[in-house]
């Protein structure tokens, strides 16, 4: 893990007066994804990023330049560990974000800390709010992290993309008989996708009946005995950062009534692909469908 420098935090006061020259260029005005309106002294042109999904974003569109620091999480493309970095999402150093003479700081509302907004507003370092929480606001949020850049071109592009792409798994499964799944998103406590989640909006694209869908909002804790009872015929494991995580498809195959387990269709997907709201979520849409529906799409690497 890079280690972020340790600057005095009475380093900060001094370096507050970089962070209020005089404006040069024309005032620049936006809101941000929960609606607030933020005014600039011009587009912003040294971003820190404390969202993994934005960082991923900024690159896929080729504005990574204006990128001056990330998150420890920020580990995607590989180029993002060679950003300086101002610590973890929870807690970031304010004092190396204050080095780096940030005119913009773009957080998440489902990630980082209230606190941490607070703290950059009375640095007067301006917040960029992001909370997408369905496949048109990560659309909607490419669009934005173009405009904010100068590079509407290429996020139009990329949108289009990607729409193009979720268009074709839809074209393709939505024929087909819709299994019921159970997709884990954390074993102990089990977590699942329910209502008004990402995730949820990817298994109904991808041709599934999640069995959790009703089982409340957001990612509820889900008794066991109710995902069994649910008599999932797939089973997705999520794991994270790479890792096979604490729990292997073996430690459902005491379950051996379940259909899923009956027809050996336990699988297990990257959560870096479903859980981050940036460009690769299409390609975790895609492998969903492929696994949900494999009689779909053949030998074929990609809708």
């Amino acid at each position: 893990m890079r280690r972020s420098p340790r600057i005095p935090v009475l380093v900060i006061g001094a370096l507050m007066g970089l962070l209020a020259w005089p404006a040069l260029a024309a005032p620049f005005t936006v809101s941000d994804q929960t609606g607030r309106s933020l005014g600039l002294a011009g587009p912003p042109r040294r971003i820190v990023s404390l969202v993994p999904s934005v960082t991923e974003t900024l690159f896929a569109i080729g504005a990574q330049a204006v990128l001056v620091g990330v998150t420890d999480f920020c580990d995607y493309p590989r180029e993002a560990g060679r950003k300086p970095s101002v610590g973890g999402m929870v807690a970031p150093s304010l004092e190396t974000i204050v080095t780096l003479t940030p005119d913009l700081v773009v957080a998440t509302t489902a990630g980082n800390r209230e606190e941490t907004f607070t703290q950059l507003d009375r640095l007067r370092i301006p917040v960029y709010l992001v909370n997408p929480t369905r496949l048109a606001d990560v659309l909607d949020l490419i669009a934005r992290l173009g405009a904010l850049t100068g590079h509407e071109a290429e996020a139009a592009r990329l949108a289009a993309s990607l729409g193009a792409r979720i268009k074709a798994v839809s074209e393709r499964v939505t024929p087909l008989p819709r299994p019921r799944v159970l997709y884990v998103l954390w074993p102990e406590p089990l977590i699942v996708p329910a209502r008004g989640t990402l995730v949820s909006e990817l298994l109904a694209l991808a041709g599934a009946d999640s069995v959790t869908a009703d089982g409340g909002n957001g990612y509820p804790r889900y008794s066991l005995e109710a995902a069994v009872a649910g008599s999932p015929e797939v089973i997705i494991l999520a794991r994270h950062g790479g890792r096979p995580g604490p729990m292997a498809g073996d430690k459902w195959q005491r379950f051996a009534e379940l259909p899923a387990v009956k027809s050996g269709r336990v699988y297990t997907v990257s959560g870096d692909l479903l859980h981050r709201y940036g460009p690769r979520v299409v390609d975790g849409l895609e492998q969903l469908a492929r696994l949900i529906h494999p009689e779909a799409f053949g030998k074929a690497g990609r809708p």
